[in-house]
């Protein structure tokens, strides 16, 4: 059995996709007709173990991996097409029981915040108004300087929030979002909902669902 997580937090962070919104194989399948363009075979590993990071750095990273050389302005015109695709493809799916929980922990009074590598334009384009409100605080791409792995979007989100490091725990999906929120000193909780476990080894807790991290936090 499952040991409990006794949940003594005042605030949940939660990321977007992959977290929330079941979005992320529309990203990879923009990346792979982007990317195919150049003759780049990307599988889904290259683009979900770097869910978080900015754009340009997955770009320059990825074509050196493969061994393709492409100047800056290369690089920003495949990211722009990378998220012309994607906007024409992108379906609003969401992670089963992931909408249940966020009313849930609202209703318990717990301070909610959002932090995600997506801009606030495409965020408010995703996610419905009514389910954005319940968010006290979102920390988007564009406003931030440096984006996860990097702790700045956490700590952003903890300084808006009012909270301190222990006060707050993290919902992430990816390497990229649990070295952002670990680096930042929170807690946090992965969600097998993109990648094996061996690439989630670093959070403090991993689930495969919602319904069974419910069953395993203290609080319900």
């Amino acid at each position: 059995m499952r040991k409990k997580i006794k949940f003594a937090f005042k605030a949940v962070i939660f990321d977007m996709d992959g977290v929330i919104t079941n979005t992320m194989p529309d990203h990879f399948n923009a990346w792979l007709a982007t990317f195919a363009a150049i003759g780049i075979k990307v599988s889904c590993y290259d683009i979900y173990e770097r869910e978080g990071q900015d754009g340009l750095t997955s770009v320059r990273e990825i074509t050196k991996k493969y061994g393709i050389k492409i100047s800056a302005k290369e690089t920003r015109r495949i990211l722009a097409q990378k998220e012309r695709l994607f906007k024409r493809i992108v379906k609003v799916r969401f992670v089963k029981g992931a909408r249940p929980f966020i009313r849930l922990l609202k209703k318990r009074k717990f301070l909610l915040g959002l932090v995600t590598g997506t801009a606030s334009h495409e965020v408010r384009r995703i996610m419905p108004k009514k389910l954005l409100k319940m968010f006290n605080v979102i920390v988007t791409g564009d406003r931030v300087k440096k984006s996860k792995p990097h702790p700045e979007p956490f700590l952003k989100a903890i300084r808006m929030l009012k909270v301190r490091p222990g006060q707050a725990a993290v919902l992430e999906n990816a390497p990229f979002g649990i070295k952002s929120a670990k680096r930042a000193g929170l807690f946090c909780i992965a969600m097998q909902t993109s990648l094996p476990v061996k690439y989630l080894a670093g959070a403090d807790a991993l689930f495969k669902s919602y319904a069974q991290l419910r069953k395993t936090l203290h609080i319900f």
